[in-house]
Protein backbone atom coordinates (compact mmCIF):
# COMPACT_ATOMS: atom_id res chain seq x y z
CA UNK A 1 0.00 0.00 0.00
CA UNK A 2 1.20 3.24 -0.91
CA UNK A 3 2.18 6.36 1.49
CA UNK A 4 1.06 8.83 -1.54
CA UNK A 5 -2.19 10.24 -1.29
CA UNK A 6 -4.33 7.75 -3.48
CA UNK A 7 -5.78 10.09 -5.98
CA UNK A 8 -2.13 11.51 -7.02
CA UNK A 9 -1.62 7.94 -7.25
CA UNK A 10 -3.82 7.80 -9.38
CA UNK A 11 -3.12 10.78 -12.06
CA UNK A 12 -1.75 10.26 -15.23
CA UNK A 13 1.49 12.40 -15.33
CA UNK A 14 1.89 15.36 -17.72
CA UNK A 15 4.01 14.22 -20.69
CA UNK A 16 4.66 16.44 -23.42
CA UNK A 17 6.05 14.82 -27.16
CA UNK A 18 9.33 15.73 -26.28
CA UNK A 19 10.83 12.48 -27.79
CA UNK A 20 13.03 13.26 -31.18
CA UNK A 21 12.74 17.01 -31.60
CA UNK A 22 16.13 17.46 -32.51
CA UNK A 23 16.66 21.31 -34.17
CA UNK A 24 19.25 20.15 -36.54
CA UNK A 25 16.73 17.70 -38.14
CA UNK A 26 13.68 19.31 -38.05
CA UNK A 27 12.26 23.01 -37.88
CA UNK A 28 10.14 23.22 -34.60
CA UNK A 29 6.68 24.27 -35.19
CA UNK A 30 5.11 21.96 -32.34
CA UNK A 31 5.86 23.83 -29.43
CA UNK A 32 5.13 27.48 -29.92
CA UNK A 33 8.95 28.65 -28.64
CA UNK A 34 10.43 30.88 -30.62
CA UNK A 35 11.83 29.41 -33.37
CA UNK A 36 15.16 30.98 -33.94
CA UNK A 37 18.36 31.43 -31.57
CA UNK A 38 18.36 34.01 -28.72
CA UNK A 39 20.84 36.78 -29.55
CA UNK A 40 24.54 37.01 -28.58
CA UNK A 41 24.25 38.84 -25.71
CA UNK A 42 22.01 36.40 -23.62
CA UNK A 43 24.81 33.59 -24.19
CA UNK A 44 27.57 36.12 -23.64
CA UNK A 45 25.95 36.91 -20.08
CA UNK A 46 25.62 33.23 -19.28
CA UNK A 47 29.15 32.61 -20.43
CA UNK A 48 30.68 35.63 -17.71
CA UNK A 49 28.48 34.40 -14.99
CA UNK A 50 30.33 30.60 -15.33
CA UNK A 51 33.85 31.88 -15.91
CA UNK A 52 33.54 34.39 -12.67
CA UNK A 53 33.45 30.99 -10.91
CA UNK A 54 30.52 31.63 -9.37
CA UNK A 55 28.32 28.54 -9.63
CA UNK A 56 29.11 27.34 -6.00
CA UNK A 57 27.36 29.80 -4.75
CA UNK A 58 23.82 30.18 -3.54
CA UNK A 59 21.62 32.34 -6.01
CA UNK A 60 21.63 36.20 -5.59
CA UNK A 61 18.72 37.87 -7.28
CA UNK A 62 19.71 41.84 -7.77
CA UNK A 63 17.27 43.52 -8.43
CA UNK A 64 15.04 41.39 -11.11
CA UNK A 65 11.75 42.11 -9.63
CA UNK A 66 12.18 46.16 -10.03
CA UNK A 67 13.34 45.70 -13.27
CA UNK A 68 10.39 42.97 -14.17
CA UNK A 69 7.82 45.70 -12.13
CA UNK A 70 9.05 48.54 -14.11
CA UNK A 71 9.06 46.22 -17.63
CA UNK A 72 5.16 45.34 -16.61
CA UNK A 73 3.89 48.79 -15.17
CA UNK A 74 3.40 48.03 -11.38
CA UNK A 75 4.83 48.24 -8.00
CA UNK A 76 7.96 45.78 -7.10
CA UNK A 77 5.78 44.63 -4.57
CA UNK A 78 3.36 43.35 -7.12
CA UNK A 79 5.54 41.03 -8.30
CA UNK A 80 7.52 37.63 -8.12
CA UNK A 81 9.64 35.67 -9.31
CA UNK A 82 8.68 31.79 -10.44
CA UNK A 83 10.66 28.88 -11.83
CA UNK A 84 8.60 29.47 -15.69
CA UNK A 85 5.36 30.64 -15.22
CA UNK A 86 4.27 26.98 -14.61
CA UNK A 87 5.59 27.20 -11.02
CA UNK A 88 3.19 30.38 -10.86
CA UNK A 89 0.29 28.75 -11.50
CA UNK A 90 1.00 26.56 -9.31
CA UNK A 91 1.33 28.07 -6.05
CA UNK A 92 -1.98 29.94 -7.06
CA UNK A 93 -3.99 26.60 -6.93
CA UNK A 94 -2.18 25.29 -3.96
CA UNK A 95 -2.31 28.25 -2.00
CA UNK A 96 -6.20 28.60 -3.28
CA UNK A 97 -7.73 25.20 -2.81
CA UNK A 98 -9.35 23.70 0.17
CA UNK A 99 -11.42 20.94 1.00
CA UNK A 100 -14.69 20.19 -1.34
CA UNK A 101 -12.72 22.85 -3.94
CA UNK A 102 -13.70 23.41 -7.62
CA UNK A 103 -11.73 25.30 -10.25
CA UNK A 104 -13.35 26.46 -13.54
CA UNK A 105 -10.90 25.76 -16.53
CA UNK A 106 -12.28 26.39 -19.41
CA UNK A 107 -12.11 23.48 -22.40
CA UNK A 108 -10.06 22.98 -24.69
CA UNK A 109 -6.70 24.47 -22.56
CA UNK A 110 -3.25 24.27 -21.54
CA UNK A 111 -2.59 20.75 -19.72
CA UNK A 112 -0.98 21.77 -17.11
CA UNK A 113 -3.92 23.84 -15.43
CA UNK A 114 -5.81 20.41 -14.99
CA UNK A 115 -2.65 18.59 -13.74
CA UNK A 116 -2.42 21.29 -10.76
CA UNK A 117 -6.43 21.04 -9.81
CA UNK A 118 -5.76 17.41 -9.81
CA UNK A 119 -2.75 17.13 -7.56
CA UNK A 120 -5.40 19.50 -4.65
CA UNK A 121 -8.32 16.98 -5.71
CA UNK A 122 -10.38 19.85 -6.96
CA UNK A 123 -13.08 18.90 -8.75
CA UNK A 124 -13.30 20.78 -12.48
CA UNK A 125 -15.59 22.22 -14.64
CA UNK A 126 -14.93 22.86 -18.27
CA UNK A 127 -16.87 24.96 -20.00
CA UNK A 128 -16.40 25.04 -23.81
CA UNK A 129 -14.52 27.35 -26.14
CA UNK A 130 -16.26 27.71 -29.60
CA UNK A 131 -14.63 29.51 -32.87
CA UNK A 132 -17.74 31.75 -32.80
CA UNK A 133 -17.79 33.00 -29.38
CA UNK A 134 -14.19 32.22 -28.16
CA UNK A 135 -14.02 32.36 -24.55
CA UNK A 136 -16.91 31.07 -22.79
CA UNK A 137 -17.90 33.76 -20.56
CA UNK A 138 -21.77 33.28 -19.79
CA UNK A 139 -21.24 29.38 -18.91
CA UNK A 140 -18.53 30.21 -16.86
CA UNK A 141 -20.18 32.78 -14.30
CA UNK A 142 -23.41 30.40 -14.54
CA UNK A 143 -20.83 27.74 -13.16
CA UNK A 144 -19.77 29.65 -10.22
CA UNK A 145 -20.84 27.94 -7.07
CA UNK A 146 -19.64 28.64 -3.18
CA UNK A 147 -17.02 26.38 -3.84
CA UNK A 148 -15.34 27.51 -6.69
CA UNK A 149 -11.73 28.61 -5.80
CA UNK A 150 -9.98 29.04 -8.89
CA UNK A 151 -11.11 30.52 -12.66
CA UNK A 152 -8.63 29.72 -15.31
CA UNK A 153 -8.50 32.83 -17.68
CA UNK A 154 -5.77 31.26 -20.74
CA UNK A 155 -4.96 34.71 -22.57
CA UNK A 156 -4.66 34.25 -25.25
CA UNK A 157 -5.86 30.47 -24.94
CA UNK A 158 -3.64 27.87 -25.82
CA UNK A 159 -4.38 26.08 -28.03
CA UNK A 160 -7.19 28.22 -29.78
CA UNK A 161 -5.34 31.44 -29.42
CA UNK A 162 -8.41 32.74 -27.93
CA UNK A 163 -8.41 36.54 -26.41
CA UNK A 164 -10.77 37.55 -23.04
CA UNK A 165 -10.97 40.78 -22.90
CA UNK A 166 -10.05 42.98 -19.69
CA UNK A 167 -13.79 44.14 -19.11
CA UNK A 168 -14.68 40.49 -19.04
CA UNK A 169 -12.03 39.48 -16.92
CA UNK A 170 -13.19 42.29 -14.51
CA UNK A 171 -17.00 40.71 -14.71
CA UNK A 172 -14.97 37.38 -13.82
CA UNK A 173 -13.32 38.64 -10.30
CA UNK A 174 -16.34 40.50 -9.46
CA UNK A 175 -19.01 37.61 -10.04
CA UNK A 176 -16.45 35.13 -7.97
CA UNK A 177 -14.74 37.71 -5.27
CA UNK A 178 -14.18 34.61 -3.27
CA UNK A 179 -12.16 32.57 -5.88
CA UNK A 180 -8.74 33.29 -8.03
CA UNK A 181 -8.73 34.24 -11.10
CA UNK A 182 -5.73 33.40 -12.53
CA UNK A 183 -4.72 35.16 -16.46
CA UNK A 184 -1.89 33.19 -17.81
CA UNK A 185 -0.42 35.64 -20.16
CA UNK A 186 2.88 33.34 -21.14
CA UNK A 187 1.95 35.17 -25.18
CA UNK A 188 1.66 38.37 -23.91
CA UNK A 189 4.24 40.02 -25.97
CA UNK A 190 2.50 38.74 -28.79
CA UNK A 191 -0.97 39.71 -27.94
CA UNK A 192 0.15 43.02 -26.10
CA UNK A 193 -3.05 42.46 -24.42
CA UNK A 194 -2.57 42.56 -20.54
CA UNK A 195 -4.97 42.42 -17.24
CA UNK A 196 -2.23 44.40 -15.21
CA UNK A 197 -4.31 47.37 -15.02
CA UNK A 198 -6.69 45.65 -12.80
CA UNK A 199 -4.64 44.36 -10.32
CA UNK A 200 -4.83 47.73 -8.01
CA UNK A 201 -8.65 47.21 -8.06
CA UNK A 202 -8.89 43.36 -7.74
CA UNK A 203 -7.90 41.77 -4.87
CA UNK A 204 -8.45 38.24 -6.07
CA UNK A 205 -6.28 38.51 -9.52
CA UNK A 206 -3.29 37.19 -10.52
CA UNK A 207 -1.40 36.94 -13.76
CA UNK A 208 1.16 34.63 -14.63
CA UNK A 209 4.14 35.52 -17.35
CA UNK A 210 7.41 33.67 -18.58
CA UNK A 211 10.39 34.58 -20.51
CA UNK A 212 9.71 30.92 -22.45
CA UNK A 213 7.78 32.06 -25.41
CA UNK A 214 9.16 35.32 -27.01
CA UNK A 215 12.11 35.74 -24.97
CA UNK A 216 13.20 32.36 -26.01
CA UNK A 217 14.20 31.30 -22.05
CA UNK A 218 12.35 27.90 -21.78
CA UNK A 219 14.96 25.79 -21.01
CA UNK A 220 16.01 28.04 -18.30
CA UNK A 221 12.54 28.01 -16.82
CA UNK A 222 11.88 31.76 -15.60
CA UNK A 223 8.63 33.47 -14.89
CA UNK A 224 6.78 35.79 -13.10
CA UNK A 225 3.53 36.47 -11.00
CA UNK A 226 1.88 39.66 -10.72
CA UNK A 227 -0.78 40.70 -8.31
CA UNK A 228 -1.74 42.36 -4.86
CA UNK A 229 1.12 43.03 -2.52
CA UNK A 230 -0.67 40.86 0.01
CA UNK A 231 -0.85 37.83 -2.53
CA UNK A 232 2.45 38.26 -3.57
CA UNK A 233 3.74 38.08 0.18
CA UNK A 234 1.28 35.04 1.09
CA UNK A 235 2.59 33.19 -2.25
CA UNK A 236 6.33 33.99 -1.07
CA UNK A 237 5.67 31.73 1.89
CA UNK A 238 4.80 28.89 0.29
CA UNK A 239 7.66 29.11 -2.77
CA UNK A 240 11.15 28.37 -1.89
CA UNK A 241 14.08 30.90 -1.11
CA UNK A 242 16.21 29.55 -4.29
CA UNK A 243 13.49 28.28 -6.17
CA UNK A 244 14.60 30.25 -9.52
CA UNK A 245 17.98 29.10 -10.81
CA UNK A 246 20.91 32.22 -11.04
CA UNK A 247 21.24 31.30 -14.60
CA UNK A 248 17.67 31.69 -15.52
CA UNK A 249 17.71 35.40 -13.83
CA UNK A 250 21.60 36.30 -15.58
CA UNK A 251 19.25 35.48 -18.71
CA UNK A 252 16.28 37.27 -18.38
CA UNK A 253 18.57 40.68 -16.98
CA UNK A 254 20.31 40.22 -20.29
CA UNK A 255 16.85 40.23 -22.35
CA UNK A 256 15.28 42.95 -20.78
CA UNK A 257 18.99 44.81 -21.14
CA UNK A 258 18.24 43.75 -24.92
CA UNK A 259 14.52 43.89 -25.58
CA UNK A 260 15.02 44.80 -29.78
CA UNK A 261 15.61 40.57 -30.22
CA UNK A 262 12.43 39.94 -29.04
CA UNK A 263 10.66 43.01 -30.74
CA UNK A 264 11.89 42.37 -33.76
CA UNK A 265 11.40 38.51 -33.70
CA UNK A 266 7.58 39.48 -32.74
CA UNK A 267 7.09 42.12 -34.90
CA UNK A 268 8.06 39.65 -37.41
CA UNK A 269 6.01 36.57 -36.50
CA UNK A 270 3.04 38.61 -35.67
CA UNK A 271 2.70 41.45 -38.89
CA UNK A 272 4.51 39.38 -41.36
CA UNK A 273 4.83 35.55 -41.19
CA UNK A 274 1.55 34.66 -39.51
CA UNK A 275 -0.65 36.93 -42.48
CA UNK A 276 1.40 35.17 -44.71
CA UNK A 277 0.79 31.54 -43.47
CA UNK A 278 -3.71 32.89 -42.60
CA UNK A 279 -3.44 33.75 -46.34
CA UNK A 280 -2.43 30.97 -47.82
CA UNK A 281 -4.62 28.43 -45.43
CA UNK A 282 -7.94 30.72 -46.66
CA UNK A 283 -6.64 29.85 -50.34
CA UNK A 284 -6.37 26.27 -49.63
CA UNK A 285 -10.47 26.61 -47.55
CA UNK A 286 -8.60 25.32 -44.42
CA UNK A 287 -10.56 26.74 -41.23
CA UNK A 288 -8.58 27.17 -38.65
CA UNK A 289 -9.54 29.32 -35.50
CA UNK A 290 -8.30 33.02 -35.13
CA UNK A 291 -5.70 33.26 -33.11
CA UNK A 292 -3.93 36.48 -31.30
CA UNK A 293 -0.65 34.34 -30.93
CA UNK A 294 2.09 33.19 -32.42
CA UNK A 295 0.36 29.68 -33.41
CA UNK A 296 -2.80 28.81 -35.41
CA UNK A 297 -5.19 25.89 -34.97
CA UNK A 298 -6.06 24.49 -38.00
CA UNK A 299 -8.52 21.91 -39.09
CA UNK A 300 -7.36 20.52 -42.61
CA UNK A 301 -8.70 17.30 -44.41
CA UNK A 302 -7.00 13.98 -43.54
CA UNK A 303 -4.90 15.89 -40.30
CA UNK A 304 -2.69 12.66 -39.75
CA UNK A 305 -1.58 12.19 -42.99
CA UNK A 306 -0.50 16.10 -43.44
CA UNK A 307 1.21 15.82 -40.04
CA UNK A 308 2.88 12.82 -40.89
CA UNK A 309 4.05 14.31 -44.74
CA UNK A 310 5.38 17.39 -43.18
CA UNK A 311 7.41 15.77 -40.32
CA UNK A 312 8.90 13.37 -43.30
CA UNK A 313 9.73 16.84 -45.23
CA UNK A 314 11.11 18.06 -41.74
CA UNK A 315 8.35 19.71 -39.96
CA UNK A 316 7.10 19.25 -36.52
CA UNK A 317 3.84 20.65 -36.03
CA UNK A 318 1.13 19.24 -32.95
CA UNK A 319 -1.64 17.33 -33.73
CA UNK A 320 -4.89 18.90 -30.75
CA UNK A 321 -8.65 17.74 -31.30
CA UNK A 322 -11.52 19.68 -30.37
CA UNK A 323 -14.99 17.69 -30.26
CA UNK A 324 -13.68 14.74 -31.94
CA UNK A 325 -12.05 16.56 -34.85
CA UNK A 326 -8.57 16.19 -34.98
CA UNK A 327 -6.34 19.67 -35.88
CA UNK A 328 -2.83 21.01 -36.71
CA UNK A 329 -1.58 23.51 -34.22
CA UNK A 330 1.39 25.00 -36.05
CA UNK A 331 3.91 27.58 -33.97
CA UNK A 332 4.15 30.74 -36.52
CA UNK A 333 7.97 31.16 -36.99
CA UNK A 334 9.71 33.39 -39.37
CA UNK A 335 8.72 34.37 -43.04
CA UNK A 336 11.53 32.38 -44.23
CA UNK A 337 10.38 29.57 -42.12
CA UNK A 338 6.71 29.76 -43.11
CA UNK A 339 7.62 30.26 -46.90
CA UNK A 340 9.43 26.76 -46.45
CA UNK A 341 6.57 25.06 -44.74
CA UNK A 342 3.65 26.22 -47.36
CA UNK A 343 6.21 25.11 -50.14
CA UNK A 344 6.02 21.93 -48.57
CA UNK A 345 2.34 21.16 -47.71
CA UNK A 346 1.75 22.50 -51.01
CA UNK A 347 3.49 19.14 -52.40
CA UNK A 348 1.19 17.42 -50.21
CA UNK A 349 -1.93 18.80 -51.30
CA UNK A 350 -1.23 18.87 -55.06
Amino acid sequence: MSVIKQHIVDLSAYKPPLEGRNPQAFTLLDFNERTTPVGHMIKQALHDYIDAGRLQMYPSYGDIAKRLADYSSVCEDQLMITNGSDQGIDLVFRAVSQSNSEAIIPSPSFAMYHQCAKVEAMSIVEPEYTPENGYPLNEVLSSITPNTKIIVVSNPNNPCGTLVSADAISVLAKAAPHAAILVDECYFEYSRETAVSLVNALPNLFITRTFSKTWGLPSLRFGYLISSPENITALCNVRGPYDVNQLAVVAAMAALDNPEYTKEYVDEVMLQSKPILEQWLDGQGIEYWPSRANYLWCFPDNPGQVESFLREQGFLVRPKSYQQKMGLRITVGTCEQTERLITVWGQFVQ
